[in-house]
């Protein structure tokens, strides 16, 4: 390669504010207008504030996890698939990378649910997110963004920087206003939710709280999915510890400072976006109209960069032979196309579900975080394994610490997702099967196989149980 070659390519790198600004865009989308409600259904200030002490320490463990990660092993892209397979196997890291592709797919149908309810105050047929109107129109803006998408990622990823610093700003504000107008009576009494002071009842109210922390979380490993871009392999971990401390303290004032507001069971009732209603309550009708246009701000910027990463994801595991060599194909732009319309074409598929949801947005929601526990799950794991050494004491603490979080997460996520997870992980196995065989190899070992059908099991249950409504979305 010429000098003249390599600096242009240097050039198209990006550079640690970049970084930073796509971990910071994948984690502020729906999720932080979202939480006054979530957190006010769950639990009281005391609940809140333990629950983003856990999740903020366990997810600051994970942070630590990718920053370590990255700079150990270097040589490995796409983050958390990557990680999976080197630890464990073909097979784990094809569910690692089928299920944080999912997780995404999903979030991003969380997205479009939000912003048709958001703007069904002002045009009824949205509803909810989840009407017929609002389902067709967000399909129509799903494949708008796709095609944006293909001119080429680091155009896209530019206009996410932008979109980021523009998001932040009804964010703040919502802050500044609510820490100068806060009632201490109201806040004291929403100190204990329900009234009930008990540990145990605490620990309840937090575990409830788990998956919504989760979700707002998504995308602490945003940097690391994009590492190949990266101008320094440092600024990777650097961008995602930067990236999750702003968050972190960003969405814990959003969820305490609304106690101080209204009354819990007010807070517990509020039509989504919650925090549009909360500022309502503060400054009058202008404060719900300024959260919405913030929110669809902020909930297209982080579709993008959660398209973006989806796609990534798919394109380097086919890349590494772990997908069909379909899913290799790009357009020239160092755009993957194959595997931006399948993502766009799960996208789509979901939404169309969301017609048979009770509450489409809450559903979508929780899906999405329960999908991405096995990913981080097995990242931190692999992060445990290769710090059982000597002389990496902090490593194998901050491991061991982020593997206990996850599992967790698992626990408090509940048998109901587990089974839905397995219900997408099942026909997902199918990649698998066509990679191999396009390798002239078996479908699965003996090992695999026993995993595959445990999924296989657990889908068979999942499909039983939404027939039988003992399962509802």
């Amino acid at each position: 390669m010429s000098t003249e070659t390599e600096t242009a390519a240097a050039a198209r790198k990006l550079p640690l504010p970049t970084l930073t600004a796509m971990v910071v865009g994948s984690m502020v989308g729906a999720g932080v207008f979202s939480l006054p409600r979530n957190f006010a259904q769950a639990t009281g200030v005391w609940g809140a504030v333990v629950a983003w002490v856990v999740a903020g320490f366990g997810m600051l463990m994970l942070a630590f996890v990718f920053q370590l990660l990255a700079v150990r092993r270097p040589g490995l892209n796409a983050g958390v698939y990557a990680y999976a397979k080197a630890g464990f196997g073909e097979f784990p890291g094809f569910l690692s990378a089928f299920g944080y592709w999912a997780s995404a797919c999903v979030g991003n149908v969380s997205y479009w649910v939000l912003i048709k309810s958001t703007l069904g105050g002002v045009v009824p047929g949205f509803g909810e997110g989840n009407t017929l109107l609002a389902v067709g129109i967000s399909a129509i803006g799903v494949w708008a963004f796709h095609a944006m998408i293909m001119r080429g990622v680091r155009e896209a990823a530019a206009i996410n920087k932008i979109v980021t610093v523009a998001k932040l700003i009804p964010i703040l504000l919502f802050v500044v206003i609510l820490a100068v107008s806060l009632r201490g009576g109201v806040f004291a009494g929403n100190l204990w939710g329900g009234g009930h002071s008990s540990a145990g009842a605490l620990f309840e109210q937090v575990k409830a709280t788990m998956l919504v922390t989760v979700f707002v979380f998504l995308g602490v490993e945003g940097a690391s999915v994009y590492s190949r871009y990266a101008r320094r392999r440092q600024d990777v971990g650097r961008a995602t510890v930067l990236g999750f401390l702003s968050v972190l303290a960003l969405f814990a004032s959003v969820s305490v400072l609304s106690y101080g507001v209204l009354p819990q069971e007010e807070l517990a009732g509020i039509r989504q976006p919650s925090m549009a209603g909360v500022l309502e309550s503060v400054v009058g009708p202008w404060g719900s109209a300024f959260i919405g246009a913030g929110l669809i701000i902020s909930v297209l910027g982080a579709y993008l960069a959660w398209t973006l990463m989806a796609a990534e994801v798919l394109y380097v595991a086919a890349k590494d032979d772990d997908m069909p060599a379909f899913l290799k194909r790009d357009n020239g732009r160092d755009t993957p196309v194959a595997a931006l319309l399948l993502t766009s074409g799960l996208i789509t598929a979901v939404l169309a579900i969301t017609l048979f949801s009770d509450d489409a947005f809450a559903f979508t929601l929780k899906l999405c975080s329960s999908l991405s526990l096995v990913p981080y799950l097995l990242a931190a794991a692999y992060a445990l394994k290769i710090s059982r050494v000597p002389d990496r004491g902090r490593d194998l603490l901050v491991a061991g610490l982020a593997v206990v979080y996850t599992a967790f997460l698992i626990f408090a996520a509940g048998l109901k997702f587990l089974l839905l997870s397995c219900v997408i992980y099942a026909p997902g196995m199918i990649l698998f099967v066509l990679t191999r065989r396009e390798r002239g190899r078996p479908a699965f070992s003996p090992g695999e196989l026993v995993l595959a059908a445990v999924i296989l099991i657990g889908a068979v249950a999942g499909v039983v149980a939404l027939a039988t409504r003992l399962i509802t979305i």
